[in-house]
C-alpha cells in the first residue's frame, strides 16, 4: 500500500541538480579519466561495431555501466554506482567485487581496478594514454598516462551523484526523441572520450 502522505513529485528545484562548474570541476576532471579507463576496458574486450558503438557507457539506475562484456566463457559488467559510491564488478559465474569511489589519484584507481580484475580472473591490457584531452577545465594541459597520473585525484560524492541525476534526465529525453525516428539510429550512449568529460548522444 502506498502512503498517501509521501510526496512523489519533488519540488522543481530538486528535479534538475545544480552543477556549477567551479564547485565540481576537479571531480569532473577525475571522473573523465576514470570513465576512460573503464571505457577502454570495454573497447578492448568487445567486437568493433560501426560508429564505435561498442565503446560507450550507458546510464543505469545507479550510475554508468559498461553493460555485459565477454571474457572467455564468462561475461562481466563494470558499473559506477553514484548512489553508494562504488565501482561494482559483477561476473556471470557469481564472482563480484567493489571498489570504493573516493578521493584518489587516477594512477591509484587504475592500479586498484586492474588488481581487482586480476583477482577475479580477468586480465586485460589497455592503452593507458587518455584520448581527446586536454579539457579546457582540466588542471593540466597535456594527457598524462593513467598509471602515472597523480594530478587528478578529486571525488566529491555529492557532485558525482548530481552529475548522474542530470544524465538520467538527459537520457530519458534523448530516448524519447530517438523513438520518433523509424530509420537507423544509435542507442543513447555516454561517450567517455570527449574533452567535455563525456556526453550523451
Amino acid at each position: 500500500m502506498i502512503d498517501s502522505n509521501i510526496d512523489t513529485n519533488p519540488p522543481a528545484k530538486d528535479v534538475w541538480p545544480s552543477l556549477p562548474l567551479e564547485e565540481w570541476k576537479d571531480t569532473y576532471a577525475t571522473l573523465h579519466m576514470w570513465t576512460q579507463i573503464v571505457g577502454k576496458i570495454r573497447m578492448e574486450l568487445t567486437p568493433l561495431i560501426n560508429h564505435w558503438w561498442n565503446v560507450p557507457l550507458y546510464v543505469s539506475a545507479r550510475g554508468l555501466t559498461t553493460s555485459p562484456m565477454p571474457y572467455g566463457n564468462r561475461i562481466f559488467e563494470i558499473e559506477f554506482d553514484f548512489i553508494e559510491h562504488k565501482l561494482r564488478i559483477e561476473c556471470s559465474d557469481g564472482a563480484l567485487s567493489a571498489l570504493t569511489l573516493r578521493p584518489q589519484s587516477v594512477a591509484d584507481f587504475y592500479k586498484e581496478l586492474m588488481q581487482t580484475l586480476h583477482g577475479l580472473g580477468i586480465d586485460v591490457e589497455i592503452w593507458t594514454v587518455p584520448v581527446e584531452v586536454p579539457s579546457p577545465f582540466s588542471v593540466v594541459r597535456e594527457a598524462i598516462p593513467f598509471d602515472e597520473d597523480q594530478v587528478h585525484n578529486a571525488y566529491d560524492p555529492e557532485y558525482a551523484n548530481r552529475f548522474w541525476r542530470a544524465l538520467v534526465l538527459i537520457d530519458d529525453v534523448l530516448k524519447q526523441f530517438r523513438a520518433r525516428f523509424i530509420g537507423k539510429v544509435s542507442p543513447v550512449h555516454f561517450f567517455w572520450g570527449s574533452s567535455r568529460s563525456g556526453f550523451l548522444q
